[in-house]
């Protein structure tokens, strides 16, 4: 079985095909990062225009990518949310088109949930799996229980965590998107000279609260501190939050191995950090390659083929959810 997998909920446009192995074959992404830079950030019906001019010849070049001729394609899986709704509908309409043309069967996937199986590609799920997901959009973390079941055990009550590396960068003066741009300069900062709080969780709670260390960041930076200084000790606030957080759950569920995903998870700084602190609790970190841990089609194939395998089958009127509450995968 090979699945194509279309992925158009913020600013990629991304089409992969993968096995059902986990094996990509070819897997393209046409970024935006370009068009939106000048707004400081995704302006959401720019977004959807972009898509509906490449997301055609993208699924084209990664088809080609892979080196086989579309009769090959057994599925085709597309995110269903969450996500921007004129976005969502550009692949959602695609999607469903494509399959219903060529017979083929159709999988909704989550966006977010789908971003814990690029961790997965050409690589084995031992459910139950913990796994942070750490984006632009969304921080959650969630308990994979199968295919079709994730728990979520703690999510941001505000800004996620690549919200506020985007913001903070922006207040820094370093441009969009954040988070690389934050883990550059942070290299010649030195956290100790202004250090952040750490938000502590309400007691119970394993939710994330970004907001507040965002203006704190902003507010030293205002306050004469060097912007080197301030994105080091952003990081170091943000490191601690995500630990304090997770050191729980892993007592709670008795957890060998964290997944760590989304874009955020392509920090450079936060992944070894965590990977060194998880290693005396005997928790191994997993996380995707870096070129997976951003917006991809190939994380969207993979859980589709997981959820179809679990007899997972979407309907034609199948539609876009912007927001999906709890996160169904």
């Amino acid at each position: 079985m090979i699945c194509l997998g279309i992925e158009t909920s913020c600013d990629e446009t991304a089409a992969a095909l993968v096995t059902g192995e986990g094996q990509v074959l070819g897997s393209v992404v046409a970024s935006q990062i370009d068009l939106h830079e000048a707004f400081g950030g995704v302006v959401p019906e720019v977004a959807a225009r972009r898509h509906l001019e490449r997301l055609s010849p993208t699924v084209r070049r990664a088809i080609e990518e892979a080196g086989i001729g579309p009769e090959e394609i057994g599925l085709v899986a597309v995110t269903r949310g969450p996500g921007l709704a004129g976005a969502l509908m550009v692949g959602l309409s695609f999607a469903k088109a494509y399959a219903f043309a060529r017979g083929l069967p159709l999988v909704g996937v989550n966006h977010v949930v789908a971003h814990a199986y690029a961790a997965f590609l050409g690589a084995e799920v031992r459910y139950p799996e913990l796994a942070l997901v750490a984006s632009g959009g969304h921080t959650v973390l969630l308990q994979l229980r199968g295919p079709q079941d994730a728990l979520v055990l703690g999510r941001s009550r505000d800004d996620a965590a690549g919200e506020a590396f985007d913001k903070v960068a922006r207040a820094l003066g370093l441009g969009y998107p954040g988070g690389p741009l934050i883990e550059a300069i942070a290299r010649e900062g030195d956290p100790l000279r202004c250090p952040l709080p750490v938000v502590r969780p309400i007691e119970g709670s394993l939710d994330f609260s970004f907001s507040g260390l965002k203006t704190a960041a902003q507010q030293r930076f205002l306050a004469g501190e060097g912007p080197a200084d301030v994105a080091a000790a952003f990081q170091e606030a943000v490191l601690a939050q995500i630990l304090s957080r997770t050191r729980v759950a892993i007592e709670r569920l008795g957890a060998r191995r964290l997944v760590f995903a989304g874009g955020v998870s392509a920090n450079g700084f936060l992944r070894e950090r965590l990977a060194q602190a998880l290693a005396p609790l005997g928790v191994e970190l997993v996380a995707p390659p870096m070129h997976f841990s951003t917006d991809n089609a190939a994380m969207i194939a993979r859980l589709g083929l997981a959820l179809y395998a679990a007899g997972e089958r979407a309907p034609r009127e199948l539609n876009a959810e912007p927001v999906i509450h709890p996160f169904k995968p």
